[in-house]
């Protein structure tokens, strides 16, 4: 995860109701995630008191010295507590089964008076979103859980992330520079995490967010094969996309990935046809426009050439 390069102070000249330094901390979970990480960042250049809850300290190493650390799991509702002592406001992440949600929530809402939910757009009226998703039923559980504890609550929701071109095309593009995916045309509207990793600092740490409920979204809407040409053009040659059929594509996916891939290949297709959803939500809250898909590729441009896991030597 890159570090976040907008520090929370620097948006809108400062005018922000920050939790005061030597306040009570916010507790971040999720803290080494692609959005949790950039929370964290963007908290402690501000100098809010963050504390990080991480399954293994080990895994901490990366994050800036003046975070407090504490483990705990989502799992064990009870190993919480630590974590909980003093707090008010909480940015949670769900990262576990279904099975320990209302232990966890019932714990949150004893400490703290405020929660920021990282859910997805499940409840937005557009084709994409509304195909059947496990993961969608339990984000709208935990939202129940939330609003039944009579917590006040954000709930962010961001669409499809830009840096899933990285786990989706990377390899490919490193390889023989054929990217073979299916559904080419459907349309998305990535978003950067940098930008969801604001609006949710910015809701951390201002007041008036209470009962918000914000779909964020990249600037503009694209379709796959278009994302794979943005990123041949960030790299300087062309990179070719090769349509695959479903089934083709189920053929070269592991069985452990098959019910998020089904997930998958039912909401691009019924996108089909259909402009990607957009909102200006991002604007209205930072001020500042979304990045574009462009942007992000330029800035993690690399990312798609070295090897992830390079040799010890």
């Amino acid at each position: 995860m890159e570090q976040m390069d907008t520090p929370l102070h620097s948006i809108n000249d400062g005018e922000i109701a920050m939790t005061p330094a030597g306040g009570p901390p916010v507790l971040v979970t999720g803290a080494t995630g692609r959005v949790g990480r950039g929370v964290v960042d963007l908290l402690t250049a501000a100098g809010v008191p963050v504390r990080a809850l991480v399954r293994r300290s080990e895994t901490a190493a990366t994050l800036p010295t003046n975070v407090e650390i504490v483990t705990g799991d989502l799992t064990v509702p009870e190993s919480l507590d630590a974590a909980l002592h003093a707090v008010s406001t909480v940015f949670l992440v769900w990262t576990a089964p279904a099975q320990t949600a209302a232990a966890v929530v019932e714990r949150l809402a004893a400490q703290a008076q405020r929660v920021v939910y990282l859910s997805a757009p499940h409840q937005t009226p557009h084709p994409f979103f509304q195909q059947p998703n496990p993961m969608a039923a339990l984000h709208a559980e935990i939202e129940r859980l939330i609003s039944a504890a009579g917590l006040d609550s954000t709930i962010i929701r961001p669409g499809m992330f830009a840096s899933n071109a990285l786990s989706w095309w990377a390899a490919a593009i490193r390889g023989d520079g054929v990217v073979r995916w299916p559904y080419g045309a459907a349309e998305t509207a990535p978003v950067d995490d940098r930008d969801v990793a604001e609006v949710v600092a910015r809701t951390l740490c201002e007041d008036g967010h209470a009962g918000g409920d914000y779909v964020l979204t990249g600037p503009e809407s694209l379709s796959q094969a278009q994302q794979v040409s943005i990123i041949g053009d960030a790299l300087g040659r062309p990179i070719a996309f090769e349509e695959l059929s479903p089934d083709d594509f189920r053929r070269q996916i592991p069985e452990t990935a098959r019910s998020a891939v089904d997930m998958l290949l039912a909401a691009w297709d019924a996108t089909m046809g259909h402009p990607a959803y957009t909102t200006s939500t991002i604007f209205d809250i930072l001020g500042t426009p979304p990045r574009t898909f462009r942007q992000w590729v330029t800035d993690h441009a690399t990312a798609f050439t070295e090897n992830p896991h390079p040799a010890n030597p």
